[in-house]
């Protein structure tokens, strides 16, 4: 096998790909052995007639499409390594000639890791994340744990107001006529949540339990429901319940019963110190991606698409499988939200290629830094995995192959990167 590199513009390359006429060759005779037993030929049993019979009454090229992607997953891979290049995208394959008793050649379009050109690096100032708890921010927490502790009481002598818990009977009519979906009974819902099409929730505000009324909306233009689009509707109503939020007291007595503690005081010197270490992590991503988007502004790189593309197909795969966890198909996603594959993908794709950029200079800063990692620190990285799952380190080992290792070693070397441009930034 041969394998000729040819470099495009926008670090694309091209390889062209030789393999011996006599390796193709075996190639559709292994294609033949694998498929005989499907083929039906007059006059004998399946799975009996011979490779020289059947061409003869079929020709080869029945046998030339399962032979090419044999070849195909055979040969790709060793030249990739052959052309000594960092390829970061699926090939596009062209299939150039391939005949029996001929060289099978083949092109693979790709796209290359781009060079970068790192801007200043160290001493790169950006503005210091604040990490400082105030009592703005103890009386918010406060305030969201009498939220979670909150009881609902029923209302009795007034109308809807803005923020309460309602019980509604609806139901929805175009022109005079119900539709589908549009029907609910003793549906709980908040006002002022936005949990319906706007409008709907401040035509509730003001009416009685047990009264009547009408609630005129017109569907948003983009609506998921395509033929509710556009389109107004009536819904006639009716307030079955109306229940509002009844706080607890800040007081000793809520502090002891939400917490180890007896008094509020306590409860809230404890609840600053927690707040101090979350703000401070939270400064210190924030510092860190102030950092690295400071970096990229500088820097510069010609991303090819294809390597974009193949970011997003990652990102819009992973989004699929939480999509799945929640019960609901990436295509029932699709179809629910009105979109299509690709204005998912374009949805993806500035997250992509904030990605690339980030992970590209960083990777340079650790080449230019000479930032290594050792084994220890690999091990301890395992060792944490082992412990998150309480299993023996040497088992966890045993999952982490060549190419999984390095992938580990990658990244810490890209944090290490992280943690060199904050330590020479100025934040000011």
């Amino acid at each position: 096998m041969s394998v000729e590199v040819q470099k495009l513009e926008k670090n694309m390359a091209k390889l062209t790909v030789t393999v011996e006429a006599k390796e193709f060759d075996k190639a559709i005779a292994d294609s033949f052995k694998r498929n005989k037993n499907k083929f039906n030929v007059p006059g004998f049993r399946k799975g009996h007639v011979t490779q020289e019979v059947f061409e003869k009454m079929y020709g080869s090229d029945n046998l030339i499409p399962d032979a090419i992607d044999f070849m195909l997953d055979a040969t790709y891979p060793s030249a990739v390594r052959d052309s000594e290049l960092e390829i970061v995208s699926r090939p596009q394959i062209e299939i150039k000639n391939a005949k029996k008793g001929e060289d099978f050649v083949y092109e693979a379009l790709v796209a290359v890791k781009p060079a970068v050109t790192l801007g200043e690096y160290k001493g790169i100032e950006v503005k210091k994340a604040d990490e400082v708890v105030n009592d703005e921010d103890i009386a918010s927490a406060l305030k969201s744990e009498q939220e979670k502790n909150a009881r609902l009481i029923t209302v009795e002598g007034r109308a809807v107001e803005n923020g309460d818990n309602i019980s509604l009977d609806f139901e929805g009519s175009i022109d005079g006529v119900p539709f589908d979906g549009g029907k609910g009974e003793d549906y709980p819902l908040v006002i002022g949540s936005g949990a319906f099409i706007p409008g709907f929730e401040d035509q509730i505000i003001g009416h009685n339990v047990g009264e009547a009324f009408d609630v005129n909306i017109t569907f948003p233009e983009n609506y998921q429901m395509k033929d509710l689009a556009g389109k107004a509707a009536v819904f006639a109503c009716t307030v079955k319940e109306i229940k509002k939020k009844e706080l607890p007291e800040l007081d000793d007595d809520f502090a002891s019963e939400i917490s180890e503690f007896d008094t509020l005081a306590e409860y809230k010197e404890d609840l600053k110190k927690q707040l101090s270490e979350a703000k401070a992590k939270r400064a210190a991503t924030e510092n860190e991606n102030a950092v690295v988007d400071k970096l990229i502004e500088t820097s510069t790189m010609d991303i090819p698409e294809p390597m974009v593309e193949a970011q997003v197909e990652g990102l819009v795969a992973d989004y699929g499988r939480r999509m799945e966890s929640q019960g609901i198909t990436l295509d029932q996603y699709l179809q629910i939200t009105g979109m299509t594959k690709a204005d998912l993908n374009n949805q993806f794709k500035p997250q992509a290629l904030k990605q690339i950029k980030t992970r590209l200079v960083l990777e340079e800063v650790a080449k230019a830094e000479k930032i290594t990692v050792s084994e220890a620190e690999i091990d301890e990285e395992l060792q944490k995995i082992a412990d998150s799952y309480k299993m023996d380190l040497e088992k966890i080992k045993g999952f982490f192959g060549e190419n999984e290792r390095k992938q580990m070693t990658d990244d810490l070397a890209v944090q290490k990167a992280i943690d060199f441009l904050v330590e020479n930034a100025k934040l000011v």
